[in-house]
C-alpha cells in the first residue's frame, strides 16, 4: 500500500486521429460539386456552319474577306490593308451594314489572329460574319 502509483486512474492517451468527421465533410463537398458543376457551364450560340452539314446558301455576290498565312487580307481577289478594311468593306456591301461577310482563314494562321480580324470586322459595324471552311467530301481528297 505504500505510495501513491494509481495506473489503473490514469486515461490512457490515444495517439490516432479519428478520420470519420473529415470524410464525412468531404463527402458533403463532393456532393456540393456534382450539383453545382453542371450549373456552371456556359451555353453559347456560335453561327458556324457546319462541316458535314448542307451547305448554306450565300448571296449571289458573296463578300470574300480572306487571311493568308502571312496575315495579309485580301477583300475578293483585292488585297487590303487592314486601315483600309472599313473603306473598302463599305464600297463592296454598298454600305450595307447587315450584308454577310465570308472570312475565310489559312489553316496555319493563329485562332487569335482570326479574332484581331473579326474584332476590326464589329469595330467597323459589320456583326454578321460567317467562318468559311472546307466541305468534309473536298477534304478527303
Amino acid at each position: 500500500m505504500g505510495g501513491g502509483l494509481h495506473e489503473d486512474d490514469d486515461l490512457v492517451e490515444s495517439h490516432e486521429i479519428n478520420v470519420t468527421p473529415f470524410i464525412d465533410v468531404m463527402l458533403v463537398l463532393l456532393i456540393i460539386f456534382m450539383v453545382a458543376a453542371p450549373l456552371a457551364t456556359v451555353d453559347i450560340n456560335v453561327d458556324l456552319p457546319a462541316s458535314r452539314g448542307a451547305a448554306s446558301t450565300r448571296p449571289d455576290q458573296p463578300v470574300w474577306l480572306t487571311l493568308a498565312p502571312d496575315l495579309t487580307l485580301s477583300l475578293g481577289d483585292v488585297p487590303v490593308a487592314p486601315d483600309a478594311l472599313p473603306a473598302a468593306l463599305e464600297t463592296a456591301t454598298g454600305g450595307d451594314r447587315q450584308a454577310r461577310i465570308f472570312l475565310r482563314a489559312d489553316r496555319s494562321v493563329s485562332y487569335g489572329d482570326v479574332m484581331t480580324v473579326m474584332n476590326r470586322l464589329s469595330d467597323a459595324g459589320w456583326t454578321r460574319i460567317a467562318l468559311v471552311g472546307l466541305d468534309q467530301a473536298g477534304a478527303d481528297r
